[in-house]
């Protein structure tokens, strides 16, 4: 028998922990050998750390966790596979966008050999604009980053104990967990699946949530955003040079006065606008080494709930 551990982030989420938990009931848990639920608070203000308690009173093999303060999803994934005991674990979102029944389509492939099993969109029933914006994302990072990301790109995911072991060990932040379960490189299978919109609450993730997984996915998987700014400094270089002969030229072929106070100041606010970007871009490649350096964790968990004896 396997166990299988179901790692659900919880964000706000008091609208539709009950509902989840009744689904995965229906389709997912009595067709399992065995299985645990763990529910990871981070850092919610409404009542889903009481919600996930008394889940846990009806239910032996559902654990709590709390962690200090919001530490963002991503984290919040990781504490969970890092309290969780299963032979493999899935991730499973709480806002019921996903069928729950991908579970099984996941727990049946790793059965077959595979380590990691992708839950990848093959539509999304959401806003338009939504849609657009994510399709972006995982296009640029398709070109930038990895060319094995699905093109919808996904959220949901199965990964095996030993790919667990190695998150564990790579501990990072300001990061991207699905990009570092990639990179691991272990035998890999994608289950497709229509993401459909969200019926109850609202979403918590936010235009700077988005951006900051943006720049997190880039700065941390490709040297990308440092080489464009070489690629820039080397253009403008050449750019110059070629102004300069050419000012020269016609100056002593034709002699043309060297004026234009308009033209000089727009060449330097240019200059100068190149210049704050490229220290931007530096100074986001030595925060994250400031960042790493203090070896901060990624997460605090406060507090752990489950049915288990405590150990001797």
């Amino acid at each position: 028998m396997s166990l299988l551990s179901i790692v659900v982030p919880v964000y706000y989420n008091e609208d539709t922990l009950e509902d989840l938990y009744s689904d995965l009931s229906a389709k997912v848990l009595p067709k399992l050998d065995d299985y645990e639920l763990i529910f990871v608070d981070d850092g919610s203000g409404d009542s889903s750390w009481e919600i996930m308690n008394r889940l846990a009173e009806k239910d032996k093999k559902v654990r709590c966790v709390k962690l200090s303060r919001n530490f963002g999803e991503h984290a919040a994934l990781l504490a969970g596979l890092s309290v969780c005991k299963g032979d493999c674990a899935v991730t499973k979102q709480a806002d019921l966008q996903e069928d729950s029944t991908l579970i099984l389509q996941m727990y049946e492939s790793w059965l077959s050999g595979n380590k990691v099993v992708l839950a990848a969109r093959k539509d999304r029933k959401e806003n338009p604009i939504y849609v657009f914006m994510a399709n972006c994302y995982y296009g640029l990072i398709r070109k930038a980053v990895n060319k094995n990301m699905p093109s919808g790109g996904c959220d949901c995911y199965l990964v095996d104990r030993k790919v667990i072991e190695v998150l564990k060990l790579l501990d990072e932040k300001n990061s991207s967990l699905t990009l570092q379960v990639m990179w691991a490189g272990f035998k890999t299978d994608i289950v497709w699946f229509t993401r459909q919109d969200r019926e109850k609450g609202h979403g918590r993730w936010t235009m700077a949530k988005k951006i900051k997984l943006v720049i997190d996915s880039l700065m941390s998987f490709s040297y990308v955003p440092i080489r464009v700014v070489s690629w820039i400094g080397a253009l403008f270089s050449i750019a110059s040079l070629i102004t300069l002969i050419c000012v020269l030229v016609e100056y002593f072929t034709n002699g043309t006065p060297v004026t234009g106070w308009a033209s000089t100041m727009c060449v330097l606010l240019l200059g100068f606008g190149i210049i704050i970007m490229t220290l931007g871009i530096l100074g986001e490649y030595i925060w994250r080494t400031l960042d790493a350096s203090r070896k901060r964790p990624p997460f605090i968990i406060d507090e752990v709930r489950d049915q288990d004896p405590p150990a001797e």
